[in-house]
């Protein structure tokens, strides 16, 4: 196993770099692509979310592999290497599974253990598969990470220590205030109809706004949310992107989360859409951008009758939370999951040479029953049968021993070197062991 994690995230980079380095949807693919094609690394996947963006891959050089996966990620992210540098953070082998699974159980997120990572690192897995860029390591990492993930918040109260960034923002804007009674009664503007958008829809819905208005620019979606919504005494509905600006002035709380590449609500959209409210300075528009790149102005912090909350205030604001108890007994689960998977990735590696071996051993039966039946042409069936039995019999018993022990030592720090020992040992071909490491590639 060689698996390389090179990435930026809110501890290491600040708003600015995260925003302008944020990937489009569109984008991650090609990164993909262009990952595995770069000779240093055979299999790639990238977890792309509003505060980290990272590209994890099975390489077989170390330093090469860091040199490319760096430059992959500011080529496609736009932002030079010699300013992506500084901010970048590199984890290799055990470390890189250790954050993996710590970014999967909420803990290196901005809200301590919020649950939508797992969701987020779901779609990460989604894309690598369908791209063909996921092989046997990066499917089993991420495939181990949701399940550490889900125990860490079925086995712990993590889930106490933190709220999701929508619950957390919305906590910001009622500044002290239970949520329920800061929303109630409230008309709210929601801009985004993907799954942080919806969640917050949720939220407000549940929150006890009474007008809901969903903004999209795939009119449908924001339809089908809205009517999943609408009922027991809350009126929700779809509107085209063009309406916004209409339905701007009458939103008491507006709340962005989209996936576009540039504002979507600028200084001068705000102010002409709240010039003629009433500025007061107890209960001011409210404005919650979750969106990365920013989709409201920043320049709204400094306008009067209006209080935004964003991805950098949220940071600043997650800094000083409280952590839980249950976050010592999660570090504990991330710990034991991280020695279990390199145990069994370690002892996957013995695997190939087993059955080289097993293999080998099943070839000398062979030619030793073919020569018994050429120098004993006599011999019948049942007879030929028999024998036959008895030998395997023989080479199996010889063989069980060591090739269970081998497995367990495997599965030990340094195990690898077993396999090695074994190769040399029974005089295994290289190319008859990594034909079974690699089925594939015998069938084409």
């Amino acid at each position: 196993m060689s698996l390389l994690v090179v990435g930026l995230s809110h501890r290491s980079a600040p708003v600015s770099v995260l925003e302008r380095a944020a990937l489009a949807p569109e984008t991650r693919g090609k990164l993909l692509q262009d990952a595995v094609g770069a000779e240093p690394t055979t299999e790639a996947a990238v977890l792309s979310t509003c505060n980290r963006i990272e590209l994890y891959a099975d390489v077989d050089k170390f330093h090469a592999g860091v040199a490319e996966l760096s430059g992959l990620l500011a080529r496609h992210s736009g932002v030079g290497l010699e300013e992506l540098t500084p901010h970048l953070y590199v984890h290799y082998e055990d470390r890189a599974v250790h954050h993996l699974f710590s970014v999967a159980c909420g803990l290196d997120s901005m809200v301590v253990g919020e649950g939508q990572i797992l969701g987020q690192i779901k779609d990460a897995l989604a894309l690598a598969q369908d791209r063909h860029t996921a092989g046997r390591l990066l499917n089993d990492l991420f495939q181990q990470a949701l399940r550490v993930g889900k125990r860490a918040h079925s086995e712990t109260g993590i889930d106490k220590a933190g709220q999701s960034l929508v619950t957390f923002g919305l906590e910001q804007l009622a500044d002290g205030r239970p949520v329920e009674e800061w929303a109630r009664g409230r008309r709210a503007l929601v801009i985004g109809a993907g799954s942080m958008s919806s969640l917050a829809a949720t939220t407000l819905a549940r929150a006890g706004v009474t007008e809901l208005v969903i903004v999209n620019r795939t009119l449908e979606r924001a339809r089908r949310l809205a009517a999943s919504l609408d009922g027991g005494g809350l009126t929700a509905r779809a509107v085209p992107t063009g309406e916004l600006s209409a339905q701007l002035p009458h939103a008491d709380v507006v709340v962005s989360c989209t996936g576009a590449t540039g504002l979507v609500l600028t200084a001068d959209d705000l102010e002409a859409a709240f010039a003629a409210r009433p500025v007061s300075q107890d209960e001011p528009v409210a404005l919650l951008d979750l969106a990365m790149p920013r989709d409201i102005d920043a320049a709204a912090h400094r306008m009067e009758g209006v209080r935004l909350v964003d991805i950098e205030s949220l940071a600043e604001a997650s800094a000083d939370a409280p952590m839980a108890a249950d976050v010592d007994k999660v570090r504990e689960i991330v710990t034991d999951e991280v020695a279990a998977f390199g145990a069994a990735q370690r002892a996957a590696t013995i695997t190939p040479t087993v059955v080289a071996l097993r293999s080998m051993a099943a070839d000398v039966v062979a030619a030793e029953m073919a020569r018994l039946e050429g120098r004993l042409p006599e011999l019948d069936d049942k007879q030929r049968a028999e024998i036959t039995q008895t030998v395997r019999r023989v080479v199996d018993k010889l063989l069980h021993a060591p090739t269970v022990r081998v497995k367990q030592l495997a599965g030990e720090p340094g195990g690898a070197g077993y396999a090695d020992a074994l190769r040399t040992l029974f005089d295994l071909d290289p190319q008859t062991v990594a034909a079974v490491s690699n089925p594939e590639q015998e069938r084409q």
